[in-house]
């Protein structure tokens, strides 16, 4: 099932296990077509590593909250239909942020509400950013290997920069599956 209107709010403490399990779901796991369980082995995100992100002021993580009645007016069920985040760290000349935590249930795949929910993202970060120029320059990164997600990113207007970064070592993403995966940085100029 799909639904037209998608309703985010800011992640608070306690949507750390529903988070975690989103997260482990749509990345982990063999479904959905922005699983990562090829190239990606273990967690997704630790529950330190969220509750350091929802701590953060200049760390903005939105949850999609399911509802018994599938509208904001709903009473929230605990389960979580989607999240993304927005990260305004290193961030100077403020008129940058990085778009990550991006996720989506395998069940609400396919219907539109990724790109609601991506836009919103997008939307807040050009609203909460202060350039003088009004161009804000929204950043991400994705795996290698995984040339329908750069298309589906690309389509939306991100392109790749040319900079990699190796996968991280952290014990906070999981482990690799293979050796040669990489991180591709991308970048979308909008205007605030």
């Amino acid at each position: 099932m799909t639904t037209n209107t998608v309703f985010l709010r800011q992640a608070k403490p306690a949507d750390i296990s529903a988070l975690k399990q989103l997260l482990d779901h749509c990345y982990r796991q063999s479904e959905g077509w922005t699983n990562e369980a090829d190239l990606v082995a273990g967690i997704r995100i630790t529950d330190s590593e969220l509750t350091r992100v929802i701590a953060d002021p200049k760390h903005y993580l939105f949850v999609y909250p399911k509802t018994d009645t599938d509208s904001r007016d709903g009473q929230e069920t605990g389960e979580l239909l989607g999240c993304i985040a927005v990260d305004m760290q290193d961030n100077a000349d403020k008129s940058c942020a990085y778009i990550g935590m991006f996720a989506v249930h395998p069940e609400r795949q396919g219907g539109g509400v990724g790109h609601q929910v991506l836009q919103a993202a997008e939307t807040f970060a050009g609203r909460h950013l202060q350039t003088q120029d009004k161009t804000v320059r929204l950043t991400m990164s994705i795996l290698s290997h995984r040339p329908e997600l750069l298309a589906y990113y690309e389509r939306r207007g991100y392109k790749l920069t040319g900079v990699t970064m190796p996968f991280p070592e952290d014990g906070n993403n999981g482990q690799p599956k293979r050796q040669d995966l990489q991180l591709l940085k991308l970048e979308k100029l909008a205007t605030s």
